[in-house]
């Protein structure tokens, strides 16, 4: 089983007494991304679906166009001859060999560290996150979803959270269809690697761009959130706490719906109103 939750004593003070008791913790732990033999970062995580972690965020960072140009995809879950004594560093290493149509410039690869809770924090500068070739939405699919459907969304992505409900400690992110209908949630101690986690299940799915989906996010949603989101083509972003203002300003550029303070019975739009059906709507709509 993935070691997503790990089990500890701890003291509970509560009403003047304390107590021995067994409490369960999100599980946390460095995995190593090698691409073609060579490390290419290392990103704490909390264990499980790391194929997909890693196939997302090689996707995110520009080093893949589509799942067919990875060849092969080793890590402890995959390999051939399993063996109980496994060294923890194996068990948090996945191997990637890429097919040489892949725009994997070996000379510009550079190592990073990406922490549980800046995913852009290991990059080198904002304009180097900033320059890669970012589209808008693309505006077919006609994406719009009701208020009242959006609304929604929170309490089923709370539903499928398995492992926060145990340890009251994970993010997590849902991709939904426009009826509401939830198709993936991944949790993951950093909000961004749940992020990575869903993109990496739509790229085996062959389901990228995802124009006809919303992304919710639980936290906030800052700049990398919504720019592996309009990496993968998602029209939508909401999330359950404020957007950065890189965020805000990203999505106003390149009209991207993004929706924060998702609780209850409100929202805050911030960019992209018109993917919304929204009622008795007052006062005016800033762009900038």
């Amino acid at each position: 089983m993935p070691r997503s939750v790990a089990i500890t004593q701890v003291t509970e003070y509560s009403d003047g007494r304390s107590r021995r008791l067994q409490d369960s913790l999100a599980g946390e732990e460095p995995l190593e991304i090698r691409v073609n033999g060579e490390s290419f970062a290392v990103t704490m995580r909390t264990p499980g679906n790391d194929s997909e972690l890693a196939t997302g965020l090689l996707f995110t960072e520009g080093v893949i166009e589509s799942p067919d140009q990875i060849l092969s995809l080793q890590s402890p879950a995959t390999s051939p001859e399993p063996n109980a004594s496994t060294s923890n560093a194996a068990e948090n290493t996945i191997d990637i060999q890429l097919s040489p149509s892949a725009p994997f410039d070996p000379a510009a690869r550079r190592n990073f560290h990406i922490n549980s809770s800046c995913g852009v924090c290991g990059k080198s500068s904002i304009d180097e996150v900033r320059s890669k070739l970012l589209r808008a939405p693309s505006q077919s699919a006609a994406f719009q979803i009701s208020a009242a459907t959006l609304l929604q969304l929170p309490e089923r992505l709370s539903s499928a959270q398995g492992i926060f409900d145990r340890t009251g400690g994970l993010h997590a992110a849902g991709l939904f269809t426009r009826a509401g209908e939830l198709i993936v949630a991944r949790e993951d101690i950093g909000r961004h690697n749940a992020v990575d986690k869903i993109i990496g299940w739509a790229l085996a799915q062959h389901k990228i761009p995802l124009a006809d989906h919303a992304l919710l996010v639980s936290g906030r949603c800052g700049f990398e959130i919504a720019q592996k989101a309009l990496l993968a083509g998602v029209p939508l972003v909401a999330s359950v706490s404020a957007p950065s203002s890189l965020a805000v300003q990203l999505a106003r550029e390149l009209n991207l719906t993004l929706v924060g303070f998702l609780r209850g019975k409100r929202f805050v739009v911030y960019s992209g109103d018109s993917r919304l059906a929204l009622t008795n709507t007052e006062g005016n709509h800033p762009t900038c």
